[in-house]
């Protein structure tokens, strides 16, 4: 039996309890806050305990999503965990929250897309509920990105943080609630935002440690041109495929990427930024995380009813792109 619809019967997250101000980045970095403010509208933000994984952060969003939906973890058919800093190369991250929550009947898997991750995820859970392949679908955000930083390189240092979130799917119980327009695309490109080694292609070596290849390296002007014009497509083209305008949007919901390619965007698209979900300013830069705990704040304070018109956009390394309209 193929479902008519998707809806969303939970959201979570969950933040690290320590605080990481700018000011206490500038004192090991060549930088203040007002710089930092001035260029990414970033404060503060969240870095994870010595001893916490991205499967732990992602483990605390998934019982707070469970808890908002009604579900016991018995009853999920799958797990999808979109990471770029999963706790092993094996098992996958979603393996281990699935043990932590004694979620015994259900499969799953990572997807590696960094930023772009929560919202493809979004979009194969929605396949899955669709054809009926499954009923319950917890799809997490979850990432300890200070593991990723060069704390030497304040082009990076100062925007990543740590955190997670997560949504619980179900098939819509009557018409109205659903995924409406999914839009996603690639251009394969290492040399604006990436990890140069680690992997196949350059394996870990005492070379590659010691030339600290194993942090994440950015273009921060290429990738400002990239999130600007991709943001603004996203929302344009996303809308048409499903009929409807911007102004029929409730709220957006972006990547937390920087503030200023934000308001660049929706300058751009004519969209006032108080449409917009932004919580950038004192969460950072989360990468698959983001989306999900900036929608998941954003239900929790009324923002978003049922029946509302709320656009997802994320875009990151890759180079990828990814959106989803949902009527929730």
């Amino acid at each position: 039996m193929i479902s008519k619809g998707v809806r969303f019967a939970g959201t979570g997250s969950y933040l690290p309890e320590r605080v990481v101000t700018n000011d206490d980045l500038s004192k090991t970095l060549d930088t203040n806050d007002e710089w930092i403010r001035t260029r990414t509208g970033i404060s503060e933000r969240r870095f994870a305990a010595p001893e916490q994984a991205a499967s732990d952060l992602g483990i605390a969003a998934a019982r707070r999503a469970l808890d908002a939906a009604g579900v016991a973890p018995a009853d999920l058919d799958l797990i999808i965990c979109a990471t770029m800093t999963n706790d092993y190369v094996i098992p996958s991250t979603a393996a281990l929250i699935q043990r932590a929550l004694g979620a015994e009947r259900a499969g799953g898997f990572d997807l590696c897309s960094a930023c772009s991750g929560f919202v493809l995820s979004l979009g194969a859970a929605s396949g899955y509920i669709k054809t009926g392949a499954a009923k319950n679908v917890l799809v997490l955000g979850a990432e300890k990105m200070s593991v990723a930083m060069d704390m030497q390189d304040r082009t990076t240092a100062v925007i990543f943080a740590d955190g997670a979130g997560a949504a619980v799917l179900q098939p819509s119980p009557e018409p109205g609630s659903d995924v409406l327009a999914l839009r996603q695309g690639l251009k394969g490109d290492v040399d604006v935002l990436s990890i140069p080694a680690g992997g196949s292609r350059r394996p870990t070596s005492v070379e590659t440690v010691q030339n600290r290849e194993h942090y994440i390296k950015m273009a921060g002007r290429e990738t400002f041109k990239f999130a600007v014009k991709t943001f603004s497509s996203l929302i344009e083209g996303t809308c048409a495929d499903a009929g409807v305008t911007t102004s029929d949007l409730k709220v957006i919901v972006p990547h937390q990427v920087n503030q200023r390619i934000i308001e660049a965007a929706c300058e751009r698209s004519q969209i006032d930024m108080s449409r917009c979900v932004i919580n950038i300013d004192r969460v950072g830069n989360t990468s698959a995380a983001s989306v999900a705990i900036a929608l998941d704040e954003a239900v929790r304070a009324g923002r978003i009813e049922r029946g509302d018109l709320v656009l997802l956009v994320a875009f990151g390394a890759g180079l990828s792109w990814a959106s989803a309209l949902v009527r929730w």
